[in-house]
């Protein structure tokens, strides 16, 4: 827990990011001398705090008995589109419920580049999802022409929300869409909650239906990127859920979905299969990528962490099917708790996940809810859980979670447009990832989740300066 006093003090200790990119000395051949480091680790008041400079020196060949991360920038990757989080119902409820200047204060940590930690990616629940207040659609019931479909519902809390934070982006914020369910009258169960499938007879209507919420939401002044088809589409949930098996969604995207969009002037709108757990995600994108006319439509998979790590599997899809992308659709701590909100353990799944599954080759990174109050909602099914950061509706106290600052280590130094490159660890202690932004300024990140500090060197093209990873603690180095 950190209030804003803490926070704002945290936030002055770090740069200007254009200014920490123009102290970088260079030698005559260009390469980097000075690296800053900043830190969050457990046990100390370190949160994405500057804890030093390394000067890099002629090194040359380490011995095997040392620690090294060595960091080549030459080999380039995938494109980073960015890092953000779910702006839900239950956040924009939040969010409304605070005072005016813990609703600056949260903008500001999320989505300001200097004084935050510069989120550009942004996911919305089209309709209601369970961290909803209740279930609503854009529709009236039976209405398959959509003649009654209103953002009504999201004007009051949602659009305003999601607005404000593109203001406090300053740049371009990444926004995609996802849907929970298909109205009720559209499925087999008649029922929005625990599962159901889409009807056939309404397959065309539901593809008109994203046309008519992308239209919508730009037409209320939110750019839509695209939209996933069904959020876990393999989960039958006690909320809002549809079930998808690989060949119903590949026909989905393949014959309404993709030409509709077409059809309707969005053929520049991303569409991403899946949105599920790793665990199934190769079995469902090669379903999919398989059929070239399914395919042609499909940007990438998303997927998300309630399963076994499976990161392999991230690494499957991206081999076997390069032409298309990978992003982290969600992932969040559970079950809320808010005697456990300080447990270091939330923020190192942060961590752990975002390292592998960048260096397995997803292109961005989206936490689920950005802002929930101090029961771990509004969930209208009592599915509550951590966000990174906690509004107290009742005193206006903000709570920072450790992931709040395990995310910013990546968000924070990793900008859209940027390529990951080489960094490597020759100790499974140290994980790590690193990107090269457009500006040419180098972020390295360097996660540590043992219980022992780990001296070690830091090393670029033959130069290299001793560095100390503390226990518990996550690191990015900048130059």
């Amino acid at each position: 827990m950190r209030s804003k006093v803490l926070f704002l003090a945290l936030m002055l200790l770090l740069p200007a990011t254009a200014a920490l990119h123009a102290q970088a000395a260079r030698t005559a051949s260009g390469k980097a001398t000075k690296v800053a480091v900043y830190t969050t680790a457990a046990n100390t008041e370190y949160r994405l705090s500057k804890t030093t400079e390394l000067s890099l020196q002629p090194f040359g060949q380490p011995l095997e008995t040392e620690i090294c991360i060595f960091v080549d920038p030459t080999h380039t990757f995938q494109t980073f589109l960015g890092i953000g989080g779910a702006l839900t119902d239950a956040a924009a409820e939040t969010f409304a419920k605070l005072p005016q200047d813990k609703q600056q204060e949260v903008l500001q940590a999320y989505f300001d580049p200097e004084k935050g930690i510069g989120y550009t990616l942004a996911r919305l629940n089209i309709h209601s999802c369970d961290f909803s207040s209740g279930s609503y659609t854009y529709v009236e019931e039976g209405d398959a022409a959509l003649k009654t479909f209103s953002l009504a519902h999201d004007e009051q809390y949602r659009i305003p929300f999601v607005k404000k934070a593109m203001a406090a982006a300053g740049g371009p914020v990444t926004i995609y869409g996802s849907p929970w369910s298909p109205p009720a009258w559209m499925k087999d169960n008649k029922n929005m909650l625990r599962g159901g499938k889409l009807l056939p007879e309404y397959r065309q209507a539901w593809a008109n239906y994203f046309v008519k919420f992308v239209k919508a939401y730009e037409k209320a002044g939110i750019p839509i990127w695209g939209v996933s088809v069904q959020n876990e589409p393999m989960a039958t949930q006690t909320w809002e859920s549809c079930i998808w098996t690989a060949e119903e969604e590949r026909d989905f995207v393949r014959d309404f979905l993709g030409p509709t969009f077409h059809k309707q002037g969005l053929k520049d709108k991303n569409i991403i299969i899946w949105d599920h757990n790793r665990d199934l995600m190769y079995q469902r994108a090669s379903t999919v990528l398989n059929d070239p006319e399914a395919a042609k439509y499909v940007w990438g998979t998303g997927f998300h962490w309630y399963a076994p790590d499976n990161f392999e599997n991230v690494k499957r899809v991206q081999e076997s099917f390069p032409d298309k992308k990978l992003l982290f659709t969600e992932g969040c701590t559970y079950p809320f708790n808010m005697d456990n909100i300080s447990q270091w353990q939330w923020g190192e799944w942060y961590g752990k996940s975002m390292v592998n599954d960048f260096n397995n080759g997803s292109v961005g990174w989206t936490d689920w809810n950005v802002l929930l109050d101090e029961t771990g909602g509004p969930n209208h099914v009592g599915n509550f859980c951590f966000a990174p950061i906690h509004g107290d509706t009742r005193t206006g106290e903000l709570y920072y979670m450790n992931s709040y600052y395990y995310i910013g280590h990546f968000s924070k130094f990793i900008r859209p447009g940027a390529k990951r490159i080489i960094s490597s660890s020759n100790r499974d202690q140290l994980q790590t990832t690193a990107f090269k932004n457009p500006d040419g300024s180098v972020a390295v990140i360097v996660l540590n989740l043992g219980d022992a500090a780990i001296p070690f060197r830091f090393w670029l093209d033959g130069d290299a300066a001793p560095v100390t990873s503390l226990p518990h603690s996550i690191m990015t180095f900048v130059f």
